[in-house]
């Protein structure tokens, strides 16, 4: 329903979609309240907001690190959604870690590289070792994280920080949640698959990224049919060809046929998605192969689902030590369904799959 006011308002040019959508994180929100084993505070980092979650109990030495990164199509979210509390929440109690949950400027109002560049800066600054000193944190023991969205902000700066001369500090762990990670090819056999599965249809993914690049109705249009890569970026599909790098119960009698090519005007213009720190998927092996450990989670109901099996894929062949939890009874951001009224045993479940392995890996 909030969908489809959304659209009506944005038709009826009384708002953007996005807007429209955004009043759903709004009455998400909670303040930075702390409770009998975490405190809580709203601060910055390289002058970007986050929420920071320091555990009460006395460390027992050095703590872990995670920095989180919200999804909502890089439009929406908000590191102080009640969903995304309470798990930022547990995860510095339980596993007696500081948590940076970060407020990254959102699309429509800041595009691509905006959002990206934000994480990126307030990771980097995290991980000097005078600001790890001052947390109490073990330098090898910082992982990043994110869901959706933000589990490609996640990929994308565990990449770059291998390029970045300046970062001494070694990521211990990449924890990627249902993540998108490319925006080359959106029909693949899980956007079939789902292209109208509540949560997160095709229609509105497809919105989703072209909002993170561009206003222009141009680039969504040809997003929606398939027909946006220029014929010489070609090269690049190698990295995304899913009959290739999905397993044969994924594929199942999809046919593989490659995306119609596109008229260059559209990329040359808005260059982001074919840049690899909006399509994780588009680095290529030799970057992949330094990276750090990956924790990855798929959901079989999930436009996104392919995206994820494709990177824990191409992750193993580069030799990176890879994690990968596919759910066949769930659908994409099932994990934040920890809270009533929207609590689920898949959610509960999916949590704990997680918390065990970063209890094992962090």
């Amino acid at each position: 329903m909030p969908v489809l006011q959304s659209e009506a308002a944005d038709l009826l040019g009384l708002m953007h979609y996005m807007e429209g959508m955004r009043l759903i994180t709004v009455l998400e929100l909670v303040s930075p309240t702390p409770d009998e084993n975490v405190t809580v505070t709203d601060t910055k980092f390289n002058n970007v907001p986050v929420r920071l979650y320091l555990p009460r109990r006395a460390p027992g030495g050095l703590r872990r690190a995670m920095v989180y990164f919200h999804g909502g199509g890089w439009c929406l979210g908000d590191a102080g959604m009640k969903s995304y509390d309470h798990i930022s929440r547990r995860i510095s109690n339980e596993l007696n870690a500081v948590v940076v949950s970060v407020n990254y400027r959102l699309a429509p109002q800041h595009r691509f590289p905006v959002p990206f560049e934000d994480v990126y800066s307030v990771t980097k600054f995290f991980l000097q070792s005078k600001v790890l000193s001052q947390y109490g944190v073990d330098p090898a023991r910082v992982c990043v994280a994110g869901d959706s969205a933000g589990g490609n902000l996640a990929a994308a700066v565990a990449q770059q920080l291998l390029q970045d001369p300046e970062v001494k500090t070694k990521l211990k762990a990449q924890i990627l949640l249902y993540p998108a990670l490319q925006a080359l090819d959106l029909n693949l056999p899980s956007y079939r698959d789902n292209d109208n599965k509540p949560l997160l249809p095709r229609s509105l993914m497809v919105r989703f990224w072209s909002e993170y690049f561009t206003s222009d109705p141009a680039l969504r249009e040809a997003i929606a049919s398939n027909r946006h890569i220029p014929a010489d970026s070609g090269h690049l599909f190698q990295f995304v060809n899913w009959s290739r790098l999905l397993p044969a119960e994924m594929r199942k009698a999809h046919v593989y046929s490659g995306p119609a090519v596109g008229g260059a005007g559209l990329a040359h213009e808005h260059r982001g998605f074919l840049d690899p720190r909006a399509s994780p998927l588009l680095a290529s092996d030799a970057r992949l192969h330094r990276l750090p450990p990956a924790y990855i989670l798929t959901c079989e109901h999930d436009v996104l689902r392919d995206d994820g099996v494709m990177y824990a894929e191409r992750l193993r062949t580069a030799g990176v030590p890879v994690t990968h939890h596919h759910a066949k009874d769930a659908f994409h951001g099932a994990m934040m369904f920890v809270l009533w009224p929207l609590e689920l045993a898949v959610g509960h479940r999916l949590f704990s799959t997680c918390m065990d392995w970063l209890n094992e890996n962090l």
